[in-house]
């Protein structure tokens, strides 16, 4: 189940804000490391991408593994070019959509919370099966079972 409007928005405005906080840079990075399809609302999946592609970092091309640009003007740049230009995060975006980048989510956004949030956003609730599959299985196995026994006494 990917994560709901109102906990997408608190993500992206704990990475928008809180960037230059040592403490969070690493929770930081790993979310940016995350598939975007954990994020459901389709405007906030554009920005997560916007973040997690201007963000992106090329050490060297033949060992070095990418790494993320967190912390420091660059990263302020590239939030507040996606406030001041949405058209940049996605031509259906909004000044509006765009408008809580950079504002803190408050202190009910905490390690606990950040955890919370992984769990949603890879949680994936089990398909129910109908009730006829499940019969249509249990006479499958059960007759089965009878030509197994047929054939053995034979």
């Amino acid at each position: 189940m990917a994560l709901d409007a109102e906990l997408g928005k608190q993500m992206l405005q704990l990475i928008t804000s809180r960037y230059d906080d040592r403490h969070w840079r690493k929770k930081i990075e790993k979310t940016l490391s995350l598939p975007q399809s954990g994020v459901a609302d389709p405007i906030q999946q554009q920005l997560f991408m916007y973040l997690k592609i201007g963000l992106k970092a090329y050490k060297s091309r033949r060992a070095d593994p990418d790494a993320w640009i967190i912390g420091g003007y660059a990263t302020k740049e590239v939030i507040d070019r996606a406030k001041f230009q949405p058209q940049l995060v996605g031509p259906d975006v909004k000044k509006e959509d765009v408008a809580f980048l950079g504002t803190d989510p408050g202190d009910e956004v905490s390690e606990g919370w950040w955890d919370e949030m992984l769990v949603q956003w890879f949680d994936v609730p089990e398909e129910e099966k109908p009730a006829e599959e499940e019969a249509d299985k249990a006479e499958n196995a059960e007759s089965a079972a009878t030509t197994e026994g047929q054939s053995s006494k034979a």
